[in-house]
């Protein structure tokens, strides 16, 4: 049975790469509004119509590395196979120089396939380098995800997007000052493009940042790879050939679930452009309001994210070793943190519409649809949240070819409905249709992995406290921020004081019930980040009462740290080690007797404990 501490830190994992998603999008917002300010709606539209198409080509050449990545060696790692490990991770490499080489080429040159209006093919051919520097910066995230800690790649998302954030505003001003004696849809183009540059210079930043990361654990790593004697090595023509294998299904899977995007942008540009004959400027106004509600529901589905990319190096590690009660705990506890968090924020979103696109999205053109079309597909975030983390489930338990059948099925049938409702029904709205195709594909992929996990794990998620509560305490919630909002925003007109009110009241509201109908017990409580300040919170407060069950949980806590004493593992093994050599007492001649007849059993034990400091060595740097 996996180690307790390794066992459960998931959860922790999970969170910190979930904290560091939403900062990432919240960043991506907050950037957003100045850039589109100066680009203007049409230039968002452009911009957002080469993004959809470098993201898909993205998507089968190097998206996927890290998770395919983590899965492969973390299934080494499992086993102490640190040289096989650091093989693969060599192999990886030189898969992404080739395929992201070739994606680049093939973006720049063929861009005019990819994108419908022409005035996107320009910010799409700058996007195109950013392919190749993505799949090297996948493959090192990917190798520290492995070693079930996700700081270093938390990290390097942030610094990725706050470059990002700087240069494509800087950039964008530029590019748009250089063509300002010409057209307005002149200057939408290159200042699409000024906002691309910033993609690509982020993610050279987060590269480096990264490469740094993996020399300062040079050491550690060639120091395993030097002890691992007892395994034999894989050849490289072997490992290529499980690259492949596992990494297909991987880019295949995550290419058809991201492919949405993509196909209903181009299906809305075919339609409304070739059949019913509206200007490409119109149109890319169009698909700007559509993206500003995307880019806010995606924020909790960040969570999501999170929480899969976390989940598949523990489930693959588990499912290799045939702990299936280790997968179904992680599968559970999972899915249910998932749920208590993404809807009361597609609640919250669905009622908060309007005042958050203000504050994000102010332009007066676009807001009141935008507003609306956020509003409509607010329900989607929880779809999207759970179908993410039952595709990652999937795939870490072997079934590779699942999430990609599903997911198939999944697009012809909203691609479908699509189409005919945009060809047959009221041309006027048209959005409406895009809105509710891109809720339809969440609805039925969510449902065909959710049944899928439970045919192949023979597995039923608890259903009260994973769906009944959070829904129950969301509704209450909602109605609870918007009588605030409202009320608040009649008496003071701030839109933002009012709006932060009501978030913060209809927060509190929602643990209050949660704790209170006791969807959330404290040891679940206590697993989640922040979780012990949440439960001291709870007690103070008298929201949870004190039980057994949390006290121990509490102490074992308090205990931890002052056995630690604010040292590192490290540290307090040196110590130890240079103890046994002290003294000459009766005590210490006796145990060294008794250690000489134990010399191979001891051996082994400091072998493991080696293990473990290395572990621990990479989950604190």
């Amino acid at each position: 049975m996996p180690n307790k501490k390794k066992k459960d830190s998931f959860i922790l994992q999970a969170g910190i790469l979930a904290f560091a998603g939403i900062i990432v999008r919240i960043i991506g917002l907050l950037y957003n509004r100045p850039l589109v300010d100066i680009i203007g709606d049409e230039g968002n539209g452009y911009y957002n119509s080469a993004y959809y198409a470098y993201s898909i080509v993205l998507l089968i050449s190097s998206y996927s590395i890290p998770s395919a990545v983590s899965k492969v060696i973390a299934q080494r790692l499992a086993t102490k196979e640190y040289r096989n490990a650091h093989r693969i991770f060599r192999c990886a490499f030189i898969y992404v120089l080739v395929v992201g080489g070739i994606a680049s080429l093939f973006v720049f040159f063929g861009a005019g396939l990819l994108v419908k209006m022409d005035s996107a093919v320009l910010p799409l051919r700058v996007l195109a380098p950013t392919i190749f520097f993505s799949g090297i910066l996948g493959v090192l995230r990917g190798y520290f995800q492995a070693h079930k800690t996700m700081v270093q790649t938390s990290v390097s998302q942030i610094v990725e997007q706050l470059v990002n954030a700087g240069v494509s505003i800087g950039m964008a001003y530029v590019m748009v000052s250089l063509v300002r004696d010409q057209d307005a849809t002149t200057q939408a183009s290159y200042g699409a493009a000024g906002g691309t540059i910033g993609t690509g210079a982020g993610v050279l930043i987060g590269l480096l940042f990264m490469l740094g990361v993996y020399a300062l654990n040079r050491k550690t790593i060639r120091r395993r790879i030097e002890r691992d004697t007892t395994h034999v090595d894989e050849s490289y023509g072997d490992i290529f050939k499980m690259i492949l294998l596992v990494v297909t299904p991987f880019i295949l899977s995550t290419g058809i679930y991201n492919i949405n995007n993509f196909l209903d942008n181009t299906i809305y540009q075919q339609i409304m452009m070739g059949v019913r004959k509206v200007e490409e400027a119109a149109v890319s106004t169009d698909l700007s309001a559509v993206a500003k509600g995307t880019k806010i529901s995606n924020i909790p589905i960040a969570l999501a994210s999170a929480m899969a990319t976390a989940l598949i190096p523990g489930i693959s590690s588990d499912f290799a070793q045939g702990y299936i009660g280790g997968v179904k705990k992680k599968v559970a506890k999972s899915v249910k943190v998932t749920m208590l968090i993404s809807i009361p924020c597609a609640v919250g979103i669905g009622v908060l519409s309007r005042p958050v696109m203000m504050v994000i999205f102010p332009q007066p053109a676009s807001l009141e649809i935008s507003s609306i079309l956020l509003s409509c597909m607010a329900v989607s975030i929880i779809f999207y949240a759970l179908s993410t983390l039952t595709q990652a489930i999937l795939q870490s338990i072997g079934k590779m070819n699942t999430p990609i059948i599903n997911a198939s099925l999944a697009v012809v049938i909203h691609a479908a409905v699509m189409i005919l409702m945009m060809l047959f029904m009221d041309q006027k709205y048209s959005l409406y249709y895009y809105v509710f195709a891109t809720v339809l594909y969440s609805f039925i992929l969510c449902v065909l992995n959710q049944i899928s996990v439970h045919r192949h794990l023979h597995y039923s998620q608890e259903v009260y406290r994973t769906f009944v509560c959070p829904i129950l305490a969301s509704v209450l919630m909602g109605a609870t921020a918007f009588g605030v909002y409202h009320g608040l925003y009649y008496i003071c007109k701030i839109n933002i004081l009012a709006l932060a009110m009501a978030i913060a009241v209809g927060a509190a509201v929602y643990f209050v019930l949660i704790i209170r109908w006791r969807a959330v017990s404290e040891e679940e409580l206590c697993s989640m980040p922040k979780g012990y300040m949440l439960l001291r919170i709870a007690r103070k407060t008298g929201i949870m009462k004190t039980t057994e069950e949390g006290s121990k949980a509490l102490a074992q806590k308090k205990q931890t740290k002052r056995s630690t004493g604010g040292r590192s593992s490290k540290k307090q093994i040196s110590k130890k080690q240079t103890s046994k050599k002290r003294g000459d007492s009766k005590q210490n001649i006796k145990k060294q007797n008794y250690e000489k007849k134990n010399v191979e059993k001891k051996n082994e034990s400091i072998r493991t404990k080696i293990d473990e400091i290395d572990d621990d060595y990479w989950l604190d740097e």
